[in-house]
């Protein structure tokens, strides 16, 4: 498989599922279709929207960083084995996951951290995996890195009514049997050091404690942002945040913040739902952004 060099990192992507996911309508609150007709043309090439069906195409994957100290596996998707009727793309699915992650030379049992960049249901699944009849770690020797206040969010709304559990039930089978493992490791609002170079940051927006994380070596850097941006349209759009966001306006803050911080840098991008090619850098178009895309690899 393809490894991307991030000095001397190194970083992949690994594939679960890529489904259309909703229609550009559907997805951004302030879509605007003369708008978004200046960019379909473009946006039908990189094979980021269907204009037969109308719907933006989306991949849901894992990354994994390699360090020189540490495997670093990045939001974990939906998981297998999983009731999601309300939300279809996760429901029992049976995807060959963990294969992947084998094919792309790593070991669950070796993986030292299990960064989650928010809590949503297609970001905790692998968390956990079915054994037994039982929720157990997917990566039992590693430190799972959760938001505190995405922890909090969630918990209460499961606490308010268990007959209804929050987040599909992702909570209950993706973030609770990790915390009873001991396993769980929470980050608050401040920057947090995994090891030199390596940093879990503040994104707000999407959720009430999303985060990213930033990886730097040998003068190179990536950010891997999760959901700050769900789709390419938002690097030229970046004030249209998603339906997903609880703050739409914090959300598109932070997502400026971090286009202005990849130009200044020259950081790789890399979000939790790009399709091929899957990760880019940012330049400036004007007054605008503009995407280099790059080739990442998949498992």
């Amino acid at each position: 498989m393809k490894r991307h060099r991030i000095g001397g990192f190194t970083a992949a992507r690994v594939v679960e599922i890529e489904p259309p996911l909703a229609t550009p309508a559907q997805m951004f609150p302030d879509f605007d279709p003369e708008i978004f007709r200046a960019h379909a043309g473009w946006l039908t090439e990189r094979d980021a929207y269907d204009p037969v069906t109308d719907m933006l195409k989306l991949s849901i994957h894992s990354w994994v960083l390699r360090t020189k100290h540490h495997t670093i596996v990045i939001d974990t998707c939906c998981g297998n084995d999983r009731e999601r009727p309300k939300f279809l793309i996760a429901h029992r699915l049976d995807t060959p996951y963990l294969d992947n992650l084998r094919a792309a030379g790593v070991d669950p049992d070796k993986v030292d951290f299990v960064c989650c960049t928010h809590l949503h249901v297609d970001h905790v699944g692998w968390n956990t995996r079915l054994e037994n009849g039982r929720w157990v770690p997917t990566f039992r020797n590693a430190r799972y890195l959760f938001s505190k206040a995405d922890y909090d969010h969630w918990d209460a709304m499961n606490r308010a009514d268990p007959a209804k559990p929050a987040n599909y039930g992702a909570f209950d089978d993706g973030v609770l049997p990790v915390v009873s493992a001991g396993l769980a490791t929470f980050v608050d609002g401040a920057r947090h050091e995994l090891e030199d170079d390596v940093t879990i940051e503040p994104a707000p927006g999407h959720t009430p404690g999303s985060v990213m994380l930033a990886a730097r070596s040998e003068g190179a850097e990536a950010l891997f942002i999760g959901d700050a941006m769900h789709h390419p349209l938002q690097i030229v759009l970046p004030d249209w945040s998603s339906r997903f966001c609880v703050d739409r306006a914090q959300a598109a803050r932070t997502r400026r913040a971090i286009l202005e911080r990849c130009v200044e840098n020259r950081s790789l991008l890399a979000p939790a739902h790009f399709k091929a090619p899957h990760a880019c850098r940012v330049h400036r178009d004007g007054a605008a952004y503009r995407a280099e895309f790059v080739e990442m690899g998949e498992a």
